[in-house]
């Protein structure tokens, strides 16, 4: 047998959009906050791919397993790999998977299996490509594709979708923790093999008030580069917690002075920057202390392990909050 996609196969990609579109021509689906993947079978053989085309299949052993289960020999299907601890998607437990040791993926396999989350057919269980069916055909079929062999597979689950823009803004506005935001899809085009025309994205952003606790100087120049953020926990230690690094040029030389006049150690009296990494160097590890004496309110999309996982987008200054007021529990409740 022999698929008629061949690998490695560029997914559809979405744009980042701030509102959702409205109209009867969009289908809105939860955006899963995990690792995309292409699935392939091929008779007794998986293939799990990544987004960029990297091969996931030893990281994710069950999955294959999962796959290779189902009553069928060849299709191939998009979705998301997600790994549930305790109801909830936990983001640092599936970075955990890209181990280099077969052992170590192995045990996390047992101990915290993932599943797989489907939200396209690319080809179906006869072996016919679907990618050149607009996508409300494609989703009927893979209803039925999901009816027929998903029911009894627990690590293969279908991903819920509606026509209703009530729904897709009840989601985004926080009905369900573990969404990552909300995609809508163009029901009327293709599968977008490789580019962002028939598919959008609205993230879910929270906001959070931080102290700075620091800040780095660029590369080049003596002006500011990254301010370095903290929380207090219940302790009072100040953790540095994540970065805001985006400047325009024409506001560096007076931020820079800003924070020059509160520079003073330690900044951070708990976890701090420039800690062993193997992305570090000699100059990412270099910062100025600050005193606790300025709040930002920043934007953030995801708060896991401690840290912000991206940069974060200032909102305001907050002179009129407390630096003994920035917590954890902003970010955790």
């Amino acid at each position: 047998m022999t698929l008629p996609l061949k690998q490695p196969y560029e997914p559809m990609e979405a744009k980042s959009v701030e509102k959702l579109p409205s109209g009867d021509q969009w289908q809105y689906e939860p955006k899963w906050d995990g690792f995309r993947c292409l699935a392939f079978r091929d008779g007794d053989k998986v293939d799990l791919q990544s987004k960029s085309g990297q091969p996931l299949g030893r990281y994710f052993p069950e999955i294959v397993e999962a796959l290779l289960k189902l009553k069928l020999k060849q299709f191939v299907i998009d979705g998301e790999i997600v790994v549930p601890i305790k109801g909830k998607f936990s983001f640092d437990d599936l970075l955990m998977r890209i181990h280099p040791a077969a052992s170590r993926i192995e045990k996390l396999s047992q101990e915290t299996p993932a599943k797989m989350i489907v939200f396209d057919l690319l080809v179906d269980d006869r072996g016919k490509s679907l990618v050149d069916l607009a996508l409300k055909g494609r989703r009927k079929k893979l209803d039925a594709f999901a009816k027929k062999y998903f029911a009894k597979n627990k690590s293969i689950e279908l991903s819920p979708c509606t026509d209703d823009l009530k729904i897709a803004k009840h989601w985004l506005a926080g009905a369900g923790v573990d969404l990552d935001g909300v995609i809508a899809k163009r029901i009327d085009m293709p599968y977008q093999s490789g580019n962002r025309h028939g598919m959008v994205k609205v993230k879910r952003l929270r906001t959070a008030d931080c102290v700075v606790g620091g800040f780095r100087y660029a590369s080049e120049g003596k002006v500011i580069g990254s301010m370095l953020l903290g929380l207090y926990d219940d302790k009072g230690l100040l953790h540095h917690v994540g970065f805001k690094s985006s400047f325009k040029s024409d506001e560096k030389p007076a931020l820079t002075k800003k924070l020059e006049k509160f520079i003073k150690p330690p900044g951070f009296t708990g976890n701090a920057p420039g800690g062993p990494s193997r992305w570090a160097t000699e100059r990412s590890a270099e910062w100025q202390p600050l005193a606790p004496k300025l709040v930002i309110e920043v934007q953030y999309d995801h708060f896991t392990g401690g840290r912000f996982r991206h940069g974060t987008k200032f909102l305001r200054w907050r002179p009129d909050k407390k630096p003994a007021q920035c917590k954890f529990d902003q970010v955790t409740r």
